[in-house]
């Protein structure tokens, strides 16, 4: 299998830059990383669709008020209290926020017929672990005590992100099941799931497929405390003892990412907890590629399987 070949233009521009010369992330520094990922992903994505309602809000969390966009699908009915998915964006628990995931957020919305919560969890190195799951359960939290009033069905709630956005939607279906609490779905984009890199797939695309061994060191030594929290499973969901019992799932890898290995021994794991997990690879992509739907036409593709995984969830 060889790579994409609009996923390869992608990694042609970025050995160019590099090799002109370009900071690395870590020389930027996260907050001048921020902007970078914010430019590059708006350039990137496909035009954001019109949506029958999107609406600022802010969530009661641990750390004050969690920002979060939601959004209702065009031609939804106002009154109608539809089936919530709550979407955790990726970015190394350091970069991403509302604004880069808006468009997957509003196609997601629109594909699905099901509202979305978009959700701006605190980042690292400001914010350390766990304060980004933190976030993440107390927007769950909220969505099932009815999303202060708004036409959300509470008893219709699932959870789902890309890379580091499947890590804490994996992290939060854990939760909810020790909480006694049945989620409807978790949508996990090539998550990551282990806080180590030591399969075959972080050797092999450790180097020239974005997602570097050299930027995730940098990330995990922004997002954790200490190297005993990579062992923790709200760090590494892979490490939880037994998964029996989380909410069903769809599971997405890409071929070419560092990531592929992790994301397919967590689906494993749930299957043989008797979970029932679709598992997908898309052989050709690179790490990164659902938010770029402008120029990879298999991310859109990609996003529509993954909404109706959803959407199928909510109806069964």
């Amino acid at each position: 299998m060889t790579v994409n070949q609009q996923a390869q233009k992608i990694l042609d521009a970025a050995a160019k830059a590099e090799a002109e010369g370009m900071p690395t992330p870590k020389e930027l520094g996260a907050v001048a990383l921020r902007d970078v990922f914010k430019k590059t992903r708006g350039a990137m994505n496909p035009p954001a669709p019109e949506v029958g309602l999107i609406e600022d809000l802010n969530i009661p969390g641990p750390g004050g008020e969690i920002p979060a966009r939601y959004y209702r699908p065009a031609d939804a009915d106002p009154n109608e209290k539809l089936p919530v998915l709550m979407y955790y964006h990726g970015g190394g628990w350091m970069v991403g926020d509302i604004e880069t995931h808006d468009v997957i957020c509003r196609m997601a919305a629109n594909r699905g017929g099901f509202a979305v919560i978009n959700v701006d969890y605190r980042l690292a190195p400001e914010h350390k672990f766990p304060a980004a799951v933190d976030d993440t359960w107390a927007s769950v939290e909220w969505a099932l005590a009815g999303a202060d009033g708004r036409a959300i069905d509470p008893s219709q709630v699932a959870v789902g992100g890309d890379s580091a956005g499947g890590n804490l939607s994996a992290v939060a279906a854990i939760m909810a099941r020790d909480a006694g609490i049945t989620l409807a779905f978790q949508a996990l984009i090539y998550p990551a799931t282990r806080m180590a890199l030591l399969t075959e797939s972080h050797k092999k695309f450790g180097k020239g497929y974005l997602l570097t061994a050299e930027y995730q060191d940098w990330v995990h030594e922004c997002y954790l405390r200490n190297d005993a929290d990579r062992e923790d499973w709200r760090a590494s969901p892979e490490m939880a003892a037994d998964l029996t019992g989380v909410a069903p799932a769809y599971v997405m890898t890409c071929g070419f990412d560092p990531l592929v290995d992790e994301g397919k021994a967590y689906a494993d794991r749930l299957s043989a907890a008797g979970v029932p997990c679709t598992y997908r690879c898309f052989e050709g992509q690179v790490h990164g590629f659902i938010t770029m739907g402008g120029v990879i036409d298999e991310a859109n593709e990609a996003l529509f399987e993954v909404s109706d995984a959803v959407a199928a969830a909510f109806r069964s």
